[in-house]
């Protein structure tokens, strides 16, 4: 028998979900952008206080159980409800407190502040968890079972110079390679963490040694997530804001052989939106794959 998840706070709660019905602002007809195609968006609210700020997600395989981490409150579990291929709810909604290694609940913003979540192993069913953290600059081993994120087991080893990292410019995106030649891996990029020579860093944990490597900053945009996909080639999801002009949106994807211990990526770019489309400080970024064996990516 499994030993019982140390768990806090844990409470059903109800998300409203209103339909978006196009990603290009001015026209309701344009499903197709590049290489990907608009399935449909879902504007949620809830009367839970403790319900938004959310900065990661991961969706099942099933393309409906999802668990998603905010940087203020905790983490969200549920069903998305379809309509066909379209998204048109949420269902089965919990949330929960983030605990520390003892099992306490983490209360204060430097330590609680989840910026990004991947499935390590196993299932969101039964498996665990690696959530990334900024502040308090961390990756943890959180177990997962039937909808209900428990206390960690323990931490990713720390790599040099990531204490450097800003406050708030810390770990965003956390995923685990699906494929290539360093299945199993896990890559983590911090927000905005410049080299000498501009370039973001990353990191590849081989046998739980951290190693660098970089992405090549276009445009002043910082990285918010990363999800791999089945062959072990990255989509990487960036964000720009500037009171000026708003906020803007990238997705690049990075081919899997050149996910490399000192590699500088730099890969193609997918989509670049900005306020003429319907989108809003996009800042998690799920993977997985449809009934046709399409990959769907889901953003928060």
């Amino acid at each position: 028998a499994m030993a019982p998840l140390v768990t806090a706070d844990v409470e059903p709660i109800d998300v409203d979900a209103k339909p978006i019905g196009q990603f290009d602002r001015t026209s309701s007809e344009r499903r197709l952008f590049g290489r990907l195609e608009f399935r449909g968006g879902l504007d949620l609210s809830s009367s839970s206080a403790r319900f938004g700020g959310f900065s990661g997600i991961e969706v099942a395989p099933d393309g409906r159980h999802f668990v998603a981490v905010s940087d203020e409150t905790g983490w969200l579990t549920g069903e998305i409800v379809y309509d066909g291929r379209k998204p048109k709810g949420i269902a089965n909604s919990r949330m929960g407190a983030m605990l520390g290694v003892a099992g306490k609940v983490l209360d204060r913003k430097r330590d609680h502040d989840a910026e990004a979540v991947a499935l390590g192993e196993g299932t969101l069913a039964d498996g665990t968890l690696l959530i990334g953290f900024e502040r308090n600059h961390r990756i943890g081993r959180f177990p997962i079972r039937a909808g209900v994120v428990g206390a960690p087991t323990g931490y990713l080893k720390l790599p040099p110079g990531a204490r450097r990292m800003a406050a708030n410019k810390g770990f965003e995106a956390v995923t685990v390679l699906q494929g290539g030649p360093h299945k199993g891996a896990t890559i983590a990029f911090s927000e905005r963490y410049l080299d000498a020579d501009r370039n973001h860093t990353g990191w590849l944990w081989l046998q739980g040694e951290p190693q660098r490597l970089g992405l090549r900053d276009i445009g002043e945009f910082d990285i918010t997530d990363a999800k791999s996909l089945v062959d072990g080639a990255l989509v990487v999801l960036e964000r720009r804001f500037r009171w000026l002009e708003g906020v803007k949106m990238r997705l690049r994807l990075i081919k899997a052989a050149d996910v490399r211990p000192g590699a500088l990526l730099d890969g193609e770019v997918l989509l670049e939106a900005d306020m003429g489309y319907d989108i809003d400080n996009m800042e998690g970024l799920a993977v997985h794959r449809g009934p046709a064996g399409e990959t769907v990516l889901t953003l928060i």
